[in-house]
């Protein structure tokens, strides 16, 4: 990524977020960057597509980190626990982006939102395949009902936008340790719940149930 194609990106997500997608011109982006037109279409074909680029960043981000979790470990409870703390990480990494796009997402154009889906459809199965894939090993709850786990699972950590702050009490790698506790409490056999397997689970041994 460019200097100048960050900072366009930069400066409309702030101009986004103050005034909305359609209350924000290329010629206001590009007045307040210091560049030209001329440099806003180098990088952008336009403002549609700088919206879709914003989008694409976290989501494109979470997915390449559970793709490379899934390839890496081939234990269900190391892929989901991997997927998680990185899914809690892209709250703190682009907040900026993920504020935008719940704000603005409705304004994506159709060939941008297929796009923005599939990819989230792909991360979506990630964590139901890391979910089946755990009651089939035994490692998870045989009464674990998978779509309904995989949504709770995205739904509890994709509301961290609305309350996560940097200057909070908590850093974000506190708060996907937390994640990770709560998550792999609910999905584990209970005979799995031991101090000292609980502890190996977890990347740097900083659960609650073990501190």
């Amino acid at each position: 990524m460019t200097a100048l194609r960050d900072k366009i990106i930069q400066e409309a997500l702030l101009l986004f977020d103050k005034n909305g997608f359609h209350g924000v011109t290329v010629n206001q982006i590009v007045e307040n960057v210091g560049t030209s037109k001329g440099g806003f279409y180098h990088h952008f074909t336009s403002k549609d597509e700088l919206l879709f680029v914003i989008h694409d960043t976290f989501i494109s981000y979470v997915l390449e980190k559970a793709t490379i979790a899934n390839r890496t470990y081939s234990s269900p409870t190391k892929k989901l626990q991997a997927i998680v703390k990185d899914f809690v990480k892209v709250f703190d990494l682009y907040k900026p982006h993920i504020s935008v796009f719940y704000q603005e997402n409705i304004y994506l154009k159709p060939e941008y939102e297929v796009l923005i889906k599939k990819k989230r459809d792909q991360f979506k199965q990630l964590i139901i395949q890391a979910i089946k894939e755990g009651k089939e090993t035994g490692e998870f709850r045989k009464d674990l009902p998978v779509e309904i786990t995989g949504m709770a699972i995205l739904g509890m950590v994709n509301w961290t936008y609305k309350w996560y702050k940097k200057s909070g009490p908590k850093s974000i790698d506190e708060i996907g340790n937390i994640f990770v506790d709560l998550i792999l409490h609910s999905v584990l056999k209970v005979d799995s719940l031991t101090p000292d397997i609980y502890q190996n689970i977890l990347l740097d041994g900083k659960s609650s149930f073990t501190s």
